[in-house]
């Protein structure tokens, strides 16, 4: 079994929503608390086998923080960063929508065609993160606790969904949640 849980908060997850993507943006301190919490939740269930992460410091440090609760090390696997989000990161979500209204609809829309202008497609991104949970399925006994991104929880989630990558917006994935895959 994989949990998956994503990251702590970050000052650009704050409203209004500035993307991220492959930015590296360290947790706020709401977000250490978030972290807190989940490390409080995965200790009361027990029997965490393995710990992962991406290599993205929010949720480095997000697993980080379950591990020292828990006694674990985090293994970091780079297959389970956010999406690259291309030529919109760092911008505004409400700025996109109003300069660039087609762009926004379509990344509204989802799917398996859609691509981040002069990123990567949620396709690329679903295969990368469904190639590393194979890898970690398979790496040793779990469950393993897998700290990442809204995004990469996304893919995962659509791989189970009859609707594919255009349930890509259908889930509410809020900072330090943890669900079973």
């Amino acid at each position: 079994m994989i949990l998956l849980a994503r990251h702590g908060e970050t000052d650009d997850n704050i409203e209004p929503i500035r993307i991220q993507g492959r930015i590296d943006t360290p947790l706020n301190e709401r977000g250490r608390a978030q972290a807190a919490e989940l490390a409080e939740r995965v200790a009361s269930d027990g029997g965490i086998a393995s710990l992962w992460s991406s290599q993205l410091s929010r949720a480095r440090e997000t697993a980080e923080i379950v591990g020292r609760r828990i006694g674990l090390d985090v293994q970091v696997d780079p297959r389970l960063a956010e999406g690259n989000r291309g030529r919109l990161e760092g911008r505004l979500w409400q700025e996109v929508a109003r300069s660039e209204p087609n762009t926004y609809a379509a990344w509204r829309a989802a799917g398996e065609e859609f691509r981040f202008p002069e990123g990567e497609s949620l396709l690329e991104q679903q295969r990368r993160v469904l190639a590393a949970l194979t890898d970690i399925r398979a790496a040793g006994p779990g469950p393993a606790l897998v700290v990442c991104h809204g995004g990469s929880i996304r893919v995962a989630l659509c791989a189970t969904d009859p609707r594919g990558l255009s349930a890509f917006h259908s889930w509410d994935i809020p900072n330090g949640v943890l669900i079973r895959l």
